[in-house]
């Protein structure tokens, strides 16, 4: 089930709100939880029934082994413990995600021939994977305490953030399940969860989907893209990801204050960074904390000189390259952003007005180190996006090339914007020839409205801002029947992929 969907929003959130707070309401409080669990888990079988019975087998083994783990003291014990819950929970993963990957490239490396299963991906795997993944790594380290098992299932299988994050951690959501306060309907927390909720949905459905139709039309037409085409491709791209997964945030964000569930903050304006270091500061901010916490820190961080941090900085890069995907594109993808990090570790070159923990020697103006990070990042999407190493090379052989064959009209072509119908049939009858300019004017509308939005006020910003005054119910509104109207060309959210 989709948040941009009619069934989301007109059938499944309300019946879950009204089930939710009405069971609290009588102070059912432990059946409220089972509710609201049940409901997490219909949301996520509708995607594929057989995805249910995989995240159940992920949950009762790893619930049973923090059950386990309460008998066991001894610090042997526990490391097997914590081995068994690192092995079962990757292998799982490594089974759906990547065996083919590997097999692929053993058969390619050594001339074999073993047969490819073709498994279908489990949506969100890799999101409650690494969810359990910290839970039962603190509980084998003695830092979690073991929870109902009512309390585990509704932390796992919260729907806001089930299937593309943040990645939550088990102390900073069961005890809001736990919390009484939180049962009683607050309408600060809910007028704020439908501001995110529907600015987010705006992201997505009036801009994302939106790109989406030249980005998929560009990457699948890459032998045959001139120089311009292919720079509207790659920006077209660059923005679709950012409002995809920006707008996805913002829901998951807003449908948990609906619910009185405060999620972290996953993305913080990432585009207004001026330093690849300070992109990942802000880009799935709760991915970067699992990394850091889970494998970096235990690696030894930044405490064993220079060159060791350097290494482990790559070390986790690359494993959030390999997270994203199996494919070369996405190591590499990870490899080139762990180089930069690693490079602003090293504090050679400092933003000018921007707090460093390392005096720099050199200092560049904020805008410069904007120009470069943004520049660096668009072109780094085209690894990310394309579906081999191949025709990743032929992006960057289109841009050096210098070409130009008219291909960007056929591109600009394929947006079809709802509210530009009109325009574009009137000078389809009135100037055909113009026809062609008017459908590149509105992509390049696009492109500029998205550059003028990175720069604004967040949408977390703007509904924790004041009250629900009646000029911003008017815009919610507006915003939301728009999308409501534009929501005939329904599709998923690019971070399901992962």
């Amino acid at each position: 089930m989709l948040f941009n969907s009619f069934l989301f929003i007109f059938i499944f959130l309300p019946l879950t709100l009204a089930g939710w707070y009405g069971l609290n309401r009588y102070k059912h409080y432990e059946t409220a939880k089972a509710f609201l669990a049940g409901m997490s888990l219909w949301f996520y079988g509708y995607f594929n029934f057989y995805y249910l019975a995989i995240i159940l087998v992920s949950i009762i083994v790893n619930y049973s082994l923090s059950f386990l783990l309460k008998s066991i003291t001894s610090k042997p014990g526990r490391r097997i413990g914590l081995l068994t819950g690192i092995v079962f929970n990757l292998g799982l993963l490594f089974y759906f995600k990547y065996y083919d990957f590997f097999v692929e490239n053993i058969n390619a490396a050594f001339h074999t021939s073993f047969a490819l299963k073709h498994i279908l991906l489990p949506l969100g795997i890799s999101f409650f994977t690494f969810q359990q993944l910290s839970f039962i790594i603190d509980r084998s380290l003695g830092r979690a305490e073991h929870y109902s098992f009512i309390n585990y299932v509704t932390f796992v299988t919260f729907f806001p953030q089930l299937v593309a994050g943040p990645i939550v951690l088990y102390k900073e959501m069961i005890p809001q399940f736990e919390d009484v306060s939180n049962r009683k309907f607050n309408a600060g927390n809910f007028s704020q969860g439908i501001i995110l909720f529907v600015l987010g949905l705006g992201k997505k459905v009036l801009i994302a989907d939106v790109l989406a139709l030249p980005v998929n039309y560009g990457f699948a037409q890459t032998f045959s893209l001139d120089t311009p085409s292919t720079i509207l491709v790659i920006l077209s791209y660059t923005f679709e990801i950012y409002f995809d997964f920006s707008g996805y945030s913002d829901m998951a964000m807003g449908l948990g204050r609906m619910f009185n569930i405060m999620l972290p903050v996953n993305f913080n304006s990432p585009y207004q960074a001026c330093s690849v270091k300070e992109l990942w500061q802000r880009w799935h901010m709760t991915l970067s904390r699992f990394f850091v916490t889970y494998v970096y820190i235990p690696l030894g961080g930044s405490r064993k000189g220079k060159l060791r941090t350097i290494l482990n900085t790559l070390i986790i890069f690359f494993l959030s390259g390999f997270w994203h995907g199996a494919s070369w594109t996405f190591i590499v993808w990870g490899a080139i952003h762990g180089v930069l990090v690693a490079w602003d570790n090293l504090g050679i070159i400092g933003i000018k007005g921007r707090p460093e923990k390392h005096p720099s020697k050199i200092h560049i103006p904020a805008w410069a180190g904007w120009f470069f990070t943004f520049t660096f990042l668009s072109l780094s999407w085209v690894f990310f996006r394309s579906t081999g190493m191949l025709g990743a090379a032929r992006m960057f052989k289109n841009l050096a090339a210098g070409s130009y064959t008219g291909k960007m009209f056929e591109v600009a072509a394929t947006l079809k914007a709802p509210e530009f119908y009109v325009l574009k049939e009137a000078f389809g009858l009135l100037a055909p020839n113009m026809a062609g300019y008017v459908n590149l004017i509105v992509l390049l509308f696009y492109l500029a409205l998205s550059f003028f939005l990175i720069f604004k006020k967040n949408a977390l910003a703007i509904a924790e801002d004041g009250k629900f005054t009646s000029g911003k119910c008017w815009a919610v509104t507006i915003v939301f029947v728009w999308c409501v109207i534009s929501l005939s060309q329904v599709s998923t959210f690019l971070y399901f992929n992962f």
